[in-house]
């Protein structure tokens, strides 16, 4: 299993409570185990062989204290000199990728997924991308999914308050060759790949109940420091 970790992002939002470092690097503990490593602990225990860090501001501290390897995964790093946004960042890191189909991970994210059911469940449905989907009630930070019966996605809805919801748990499974045609280097996966090519290409949501965390704004943040408090790092995937 190959993933690709965007960890290259400025985290402007968090910078008021984390201002040293890239936010995938923010600490979570009192020991300053950072958020990232949870990430890759998460990759470890799914059999993950090769994670390429895709990096930017400030990324000398994360090739710094991971090096060229984490407990057995090689790691290869995918610097953006200029910033190309979440869609030129994967584009480019899956240049260092082999196998025919990749994850996609954020670095401020952590989603508790079983990756080789998804993983399955992604080639049975001979998907191009397949997105892990959290059921959130009362929210109004994400934007939602609209799916059709078999799970294939239909359109990507605006953020607006909503009571129950599927949202983009930020864990992807694509085919590797899925952006190698696209003539931009700098796009959003999101806004200018994903949302605009729904009817184009098979896109499937893989819905998930497992823990789910995004660390990109203080409240959070301090949420998921608190959840870790309360169990060992590496053990949140049992939550």
């Amino acid at each position: 299993m190959e993933a690709i970790v965007l960890a290259g992002g400025f985290g402007t939002r968090l910078r008021q409570v984390v201002a040293d470092v890239p936010k995938p690097m923010a600490p979570m503990d009192a020991q300053g185990t950072p958020f990232l490593r949870i990430i890759m602990e998460q990759l470890r225990q799914q059999s993950c062989t090769h994670v390429v860090l895709s990096i930017g501001y400030k990324g000398e501290i994360i090739r710094n204290y991971f090096g060229s390897s984490y407990q057995g995964m090689r790691i290869t790093y995918s610097v953006e000199d200029t910033p190309l946004l979440t869609g030129g960042a994967v584009k480019q890191a899956l240049m260092y990728c082999q196998e025919k189909q990749v994850f996609v991970l954020n670095g401020d994210t952590y989603f508790a997924v079983d990756f080789k059911a998804m993983l399955a469940y992604h080639i049975n449905n001979n998907a191009a991308l397949t997105l892990a989907a959290k059921e959130l009630t009362d929210f109004d930070r994400y934007g939602t999914l609209a799916l059709v019966a078999n799970q294939r996605i239909e359109a990507f809805r605006e953020k607006k308050p909503q009571a129950r919801g599927l949202i983009n748990g930020g864990v992807y499974c694509i085919n590797r060759n899925l952006l190698s045609t696209l003539p931009e280097q700098a796009f959003s996966l999101e806004k200018d790949f994903m949302e605009q090519q729904t009817h184009n290409i098979p896109m499937y949501a893989f819905v998930s109940d497992g823990y789910f965390v995004d660390i990109g704004v203080p409240e959070d943040y301090y949420r998921a420091r608190r959840d870790l408090l309360a169990y060992q790092v590496g053990a949140i995937a049992n939550l």
